[in-house]
């Protein structure tokens, strides 16, 4: 079985969020590591090259009872082009809830903001809180 790629790293999120562009990015990668911190209540871990992630479970693929990782329990990466939010949508309580979050789009596993002003920010500590308590996937 091939590893997954991104994997929880040792590298220094404070930096990486320092040097993300342009300033937008930059400021809003900041203040949404103020607010996953102060919702999940622990220091983020960067995923890769680009994740900044927040705890962590085991899943198991539902198409490939094979494929399992870990995986953080709630992200985000601030992208040149957007801010991607991992996890908000994974569970049907998110995903219920994300109608209500403000301007966005999907992708297949994440959300894609274009400004923390485009979003309520009461609504996306919700959809934070829903992702982090999420558990480990059962074993088939």
């Amino acid at each position: 079985m091939a590893e997954i790629k991104t994997q929880p790293t040792d590298a220094d999120v404070e930096a990486f969020l320092h040097a993300a562009t342009p300033a937008r990015r930059r400021e809003d990668g900041l203040r949404l590591a103020e607010l996953f911190r102060e919702v999940t209540g622990t220091d983020p871990v960067l995923w890769g090259p680009s994740m900044v992630g927040y705890g962590s479970y085991r899943y198991v693929s539902p198409a490939n009872p094979r494929t399992r990782g870990n995986w953080p329990k709630v992200a985000f990466s601030p992208r040149k082009a957007s801010l991607s939010l991992y996890g908000l949508k994974d569970r049907p309580e998110g995903a219920a809830l994300l109608p209500s979050l403000g301007t966005y789009t999907e992708g297949a596993g994440c959300v894609y903001v274009k400004r923390l002003d485009d979003v309520d920010l009461d609504v996306l500590r919700r959809l934070v809180a829903i992702a982090w308590a999420r558990e480990d996937d059962p074993e088939p």
